[in-house]
């Protein structure tokens, strides 16, 4: 058996830390227990080699690479999922109900989930789902069994492999930046659990680097060390966190899921972001 993915103590610990958003946030302690009873089975033996060469290529690792994972492996984790969207209201009834449809007829499978180029998942055809929720189920189906199945890639990953905004290893899209105590800063997929270098002064998800795009929305109240990176070119946005000042701060994941008034705070500033959390999907 492989080792699952435990985040529970770090949830723990930010719902501690910010005790007036714990009730809002305890629906992805479902998710999170779920995760954690998982088998990822084993992981893949990348090589070195192989990995270089497909990031020297641009290619991430999973791109065009058959994924062996049966649906009935995600599939409890899709329905945890769907469920919380149907108990907090945030996605039309009707298009989960489609999205579950089209899970059972074998329209979606799991290889379904996986980023393509600009997107997770395939978005269109009966389900209908939004990108953003598209993600966030990826990320709650997916998370357990990329993450071990990957997991042998990481240690190859060298300053200069990678210079792209996408994951090196999955493709997906970042979900949460930090800044380490070197100055530089580092990406996190939430799909996969990969993290990479990227330079400050570039916009992850369109490659703009001029700087008059580039902004910095600073929250009113948030804890010292958090912020918000805009790019008007593109007008996305990513949550990010100074680990030079709050080094004790959670993991990427924890952190993004654990703040949704700085996602409401980028929406209402007309940002957008390709993997929303749970509490903001669409």
């Amino acid at each position: 058996m492989g080792a699952p993915i435990d985040l529970r103590p770090d949830w723990q610990d930010l719902l501690a830390r910010r005790a007036a958003l714990a009730p809002s946030l305890i629906p992805y302690t479902t998710l999170l227990d779920a995760w954690a009873a998982v088998d990822p089975g084993v992981g893949a033996a990348w090589g070195a080699v192989e990995c270089r060469k497909r990031w020297l290529a641009k290619v991430p690792l999973l791109a065009g690479v058959p994924l062996a994972l049966p649906a009935e492996a995600i599939e409890p984790l899709l329905d945890i999922a769907l469920d919380l969207f149907a108990s907090m209201a945030v996605v039309e009834p009707g298009l989960l109900q489609r999205f579950a449809e089209a899970w059972d007829a074998g329209e979606v499978r799991p290889e379904s989930l996986l980023p393509e180029p600009g997107r997770i998942g395939s978005i269109e055809g009966a389900h209908g789902l939004p990108a953003t929720a598209m993600g966030f189920l990826a990320c709650a189906g997916l998370r357990p069994h990329l993450d071990r199945f990957l997991e042998g890639s990481r240690e190859h990953l060298g300053a200069g492999d990678w210079e792209l905004g996408a994951c090196p290893f999955c493709g997906g899209p970042p979900g949460f930046g930090d800044i380490l105590e070197d100055g530089r800063r580092r990406l996190a997929c939430h799909l996969c659990g990969g993290s990479w270098i990227f330079p400050r002064l570039r916009c992850p998800f369109c490659g703009t680097d001029r700087t008059a795009d580039l902004g910095r929305l600073d929250l009113e109240g948030a804890e010292e060390g958090y912020f918000i990176s805009t790019c008007a070119a593109c007008g996305a946005y990513l949550k990010e966190l100074d680990r030079r000042v709050r080094w004790n701060g959670g993991p990427a994941l924890v952190e993004d899921w654990g703040s949704p008034h700085f996602d409401l705070a980028a929406r209402r500033a007309g940002h957008w972001r390709p993997v929303a959390p749970l509490l903001c999907p669409v």
